[in-house]
């Protein structure tokens, strides 16, 4: 044979090798470019949103202290109506109560202190400090019940002697700019429930799936450290959980408050239900990442079947997210994680060892999770995880 045309015939597979994982690396740049462009959309979406609600809370407040309150400067009703605005979702009804407290705490220890003591630097001081402690020891650690209560007591301590009864004035201001702050947020300009939960969840289902594709590529590939690297990304994912908590109880709160909004307030629910199954599911998929890695550390025999029953589980999350987002039934979600499982169920019959068919053992109990999330019940997954395990195994027995 001649070696020039031997050399040009191994060259062009090469080329051809390089080539294809060139484009699967750019088809993976674009897809995450996609994403994180999506969610910022997402995010300026919602920033928007709440800056228009604090614009028109803070318009309406003054209008109703200068027109209605007869106050010529009417700075106390703005203010109370922006911080019940921006206040973290799910906290607004809740932070409205704490400026009232605030409020009153602090001319109730101002009156009481000044009465004694007079005005001037040092009692200013000592006036806003014991507001303050007075605040915390009964409240703890409340920023909003706090600030008011500080913030009245300087107010008071400074204004007083120039300006006299500013005590009911600052009060009736302060109920109204929190009754103004929801009323905005309940009825003129409300959020969308499941906007919000879909800003915060995108990112923690994105990162999920993504970290399971890099398990399947790592046993793959037999990249034991891409496997870990996977697992700690994994581990790192409280910070994202935490936040999607934060905008379930926002969204829980807009469907409370808002009449517009009642009608999602079932997809709310089932979102929250949904959401304690995805958690359980993160760490079982800890479990597949750090058993995946054990495997590969000790040469572990990996069928095919293995990793790309992972790849599909990954899939299945990102269907999830999609279904529950525009409100359809999840029959795609479902349909992928018994297709995952079938081939975790070829896996298995095809041979793996100890840490292998311990991936397989943790893969089906994230899926059974998977598919309450998507509405089973205990009993009705674990059947269905099982079914699709066996026909995966008796599909090898067959062939």
């Amino acid at each position: 044979m001649d070696p020039d045309g031997r050399r040009r015939h191994d060259v062009r597979p090469r080329r051809d090798r390089v080539g294809e994982r060139v484009r699967v690396a750019a088809a993976r740049v674009r897809g995450r470019g996609g994403r994180t462009g999506r969610l910022r959309l997402s995010q300026l979406e919602a920033a928007l949103v709440i800056s228009v609600q604090a614009g028109l809370a803070a318009a309406l407040a003054w209008s109703i202290g200068h027109d209605l309150l007869g106050n010529p400067a009417p700075i106390f009703a703005p203010s109370a109506a922006v911080g019940t605005i921006v206040a973290a979702l799910g906290q607004r009804a809740h932070r409205t109560i704490e400026l009232l407290v605030g409020v009153g705490l602090g001319i109730a220890t101002t009156d009481l202190l000044l009465s004694f003591l007079g005005t001037g630097f040092w009692q200013t001081g000592f006036v806003v400090g014991c507001a303050v402690l007075a605040t915390l020891v009964l409240f703890g650690r409340s920023g909003a019940a706090v600030g008011q209560a500080g913030g009245t007591a300087v107010l008071l301590a400074t204004l007083a002697p120039a300006q006299q009864d500013l005590e009911w004035p600052r009060i009736v201001e302060a109920m109204v700019g929190g009754a103004v702050g929801l009323v905005v947020v309940a009825l003129l300009v409300p959020l969308n429930p499941m906007r919000i939960l879909d800003r915060d969840a995108a990112p923690i289902y994105q990162r999920l799936a993504g970290q399971l594709r890099e398990v399947s590529a790592a046993l793959a590939t037999g990249d034991q450290q891409r496997a870990v690297r996977a697992l700690d990304a994994l581990r790192g994912m409280g910070p994202a959980l935490d936040r999607m908590h934060e905008a379930l109880s926002g969204a829980e709160e807009v469907v409370s408050l808002a009449p517009a909004r009642w009608l999602r307030r079932q997809d709310v629910e089932r979102f929250a239900s949904a959401s304690q199954h995805v958690e359980r599911v993160i760490e079982h998929s800890r479990g597949v990442a750090r058993r995946s890695a054990m495997a590969l550390q000790y040469n572990e025999p990996v069928p095919p079947d293995l990793p790309a029953g992972i790849g599909r589980f990954a899939d299945s999350v990102e269907l999830l997210r999609r279904e529950h987002r525009a409100g359809r039934p999840t029959e795609k979600t479902r349909h992928a994680v018994r297709e995952a499982v079938y081939k975790a169920g070829r896996a298995r019959a095809l041979g793996v060892d100890e840490f292998g068919d311990a991936v397989v053992t943790q893969l089906r109990t994230a899926a059974s999770d998977l598919l309450r999330a998507t509405g089973y019940d205990p009993t009705s997954a674990n059947d269905e995880v099982r079914k699709a395990a066996e026909e995966g195994e008796n599909s090898v027995s067959a062939g």
